[in-house]
């Protein structure tokens, strides 16, 4: 079909004639152009800022990845490296496996990797059911004293009772030397249920009224629309949660201090790296221990050991990461 377009011969006449694909071509190249162009507010980027940034995120990554570095390099390590290096081993000189293989066989190890892989798990679902349960509540509008039970709950982030009495109420109801004193005195997470809060809020309300006349009750409603909408900020608060309990070893030291065989792995890490005490079962002294005919490195078996209390949430995270602003941030900021 031909464009009618005005013929620049005299008023009222029309040419038939279509535009050429090239002249098309250069129209959008040029929209597209625009589109890409800075804006006039923004200052173009400079060699100075752009090295710098440069140099800034390197520093950054080096700060972050170079200890890391090291670490899994010790814990790999001979004795023989480690009195090279003097420390913290930066170059290698000969890998080995022993210090991983003499704190597995030891036994203390893997009970309190086993011990804190189930607190985590038990601590973290315990608390993803209250703050959803709480959260979901305090979202509703016209649920029974939601405002009430919310100003309680905020000043409980800027008020509490102290370590004494939390510790006298712990123990009255009979949690010292019991695993439950490790998990439900930190069950809950005041700014958690806050932020995921306002998020339940900015569900769209055509969804949930749509699911009322549908006959949904609000268990129904929560498990089947508030949650799936909210999965960044579910996966977000659990991945607190999680490190939390993973990394909690200060409630081990008021409950728990004295069976070392109901101990996680932080407080075997907190006892054998920065205590500086022997590990149970690996007959390791400040000289080190042979296994088979190669010396193992007190320092490459507390390496190794920081390197097990790493491991799981390095594997964890990289899945939960891409969640992590939407999660945080879409149902904090109101536009």
């Amino acid at each position: 079909m031909s464009i009618l377009r005005a013929d620049s011969s005299g008023p009222g006449r029309f040419s038939g004639a279509a535009p050429s694909p090239g002249s098309a071509r250069s129209s959008a190249s040029g929209r597209q152009g625009s589109r890409s162009e800075r804006p006039v507010w923004e200052e173009p980027p400079t060699l100075v800022g752009q090295t710098a940034k440069g140099t800034t995120l390197g520093v950054v990554m080096a700060v972050i990845l170079v200890p890391i570095y090291s670490i899994v390099l010790t814990s790999f390590s001979t004795q023989h490296a480690v009195n090279v290096a003097g420390g913290l081993v930066l170059v290698p000189h000969g890998l080995t496996l022993n210090a991983y293989r003499e704190i597995i066989s030891g036994g203390v190890v893997s009970r309190a990797l086993v011990v804190s892989l189930t607190i985590t798990a038990i601590g973290t679902l315990l608390s993803m059911v209250v703050t959803v349960l709480a959260a979901y509540g305090l979202s509703r509008q016209g649920s029974f004293g939601h405002r009430f039970l919310l100003m309680i709950m905020i000043i409980t982030m800027f008020f509490s009772g102290g370590l004494i009495p939390s510790f006298l109420v712990v123990s009255w109801l009979g949690g010292y030397d019991q695993y439950w004193a490790l998990i439900v005195p930190s069950a809950i997470s005041v700014f958690n249920i806050l932020v995921m809060r306002s998020f339940f809020s900015s569900t769209a309300p055509e969804l949930i009224d749509s699911a009322r006349i549908d006959g949904a009750g609000e268990w129904r409603i929560l498990w089947s629309i508030v949650l799936p909408t909210s999965r960044a900020v579910t996966a977000v608060i659990s991945l607190f949660y999680a490190v939390g309990y993973w990394n909690s070893f200060f409630n081990v030291l008021l409950y728990m201090p004295a069976d070392s065989e109901k101990w996680p792995l932080q407080m075997v890490l907190y006892n054998y790296v920065t205590q500086g005490f022997t590990m149970a079962g690996t007959g390791t002294t400040g000289v080190g221990n042979y296994l088979g005919h190669q010396q193992v490195a007190p320092l490459s078996l507390q390496m190794a050991v920081v390197v097990l209390t790493l491991v799981p949430i390095m594997l964890v995270y990289p899945f939960v990461q891409k969640h992590f602003t939407k999660g945080m941030l879409l149902g904090a900021v109101k536009g």
